[in-house]
């Protein structure tokens, strides 16, 4: 279930269906890709992130998600009351109010009454570095094992050990290209709209090719992408991509 009354936030509810690195299109504005999107069977709307610097984490980044997911809920026709409650759930690698609590359940209130407005939408952010004898204590130890004999929640354990050995490797890397590529297109959208402000419009596909690129660059070079599948999405030869790479400035991770 899904506590949040009871003081900690354990994702037990039967949630159907989720969707890993689903991507938000908004046609006006920015989009974004979730890393987890699911839909419980109360038809409650929730969006997990794991993020682990601040800027992946910010407060209005969070907000961002929020209505991402609110614009998506109603069909026409639908009355606004229709509308199902949202979540948004960052797991932080850090404690991100640094007030020592296990998490941090935002809602918005009345200013005048601190009464809870009441409108379902919910921002939720756990604290990575907890450690407490409870619940989200034990999820978060478990979170930073690596080893599945160390992990104490026997479905976790299950899951680490499943895609360590070789039958779920090839899921769990084929799970990982797939992240990266889609992170690589939302960057080098970003990077295409500055592109084109300095070289003028006409240069805006070659700026979404450059930034694309450089993404791809950079998740090789910090070991979150292996070479060739990156050689192989860029549309060039192994060399030609160790090549251009060092020509950008990145640093070619050495084979351990």
């Amino acid at each position: 279930m899904l506590y949040i009354d009871k003081k900690f936030i354990i994702i037990r509810y039967y949630i159907l269906p989720a969707y890993t690195t689903k991507q938000e299109e908004n046609n006006v504005g920015r989009c974004i890709t979730l890393d987890v999107h699911a839909i419980d069977v109360d038809g409650r709307h929730i969006d997990i992130e794991v993020q682990i610097n601040a800027e992946g984490s910010h407060v209005r980044r969070a907000r961002y998600h929020s209505s991402m997911m609110d614009a998506r809920m109603l069909k026409e026709g639908q009355e606004f009351k229709e509308i199902k409650d949202s979540y948004v759930i960052f797991i932080y690698d850090h404690d991100k109010f640094r007030k020592g609590l296990p998490f941090y359940h935002i809602q918005r209130r009345v200013d005048e009454t601190g009464e809870v407005f009441g409108d379902g939408s919910h921002i939720i952010y756990v604290n990575g570095r907890y450690e407490g004898n409870d619940d989200i204590g034990r999820m978060m130890r478990d979170f930073h094992q690596c080893r599945p004999e160390q992990i104490k929640s026997e479905a976790l354990s299950k899951a680490v050990a499943y895609y360590k050995e070789k039958e779920g490797r090839g899921a769990m890397s084929e799970a990982v290209r797939q992240y990266a590529m889609e992170y690589a297109k939302e960057y080098a959208k970003e990077y295409a709209k500055e592109y084109a402000k300095e070289y003028g419009e006409e240069q805006k596909e070659e700026g979404i090719l450059q930034g694309k690129n450089n993404m791809l660059y950079s998740l090789v070079s910090k070991g979150r992408l292996k070479i060739d599948v990156a050689a192989e999405e860029a549309n060039v030869s192994l060399g030609e991509f160790e090549k251009s790479m060092e020509e950008a400035g990145y640093k070619i991770p050495e084979l351990v």
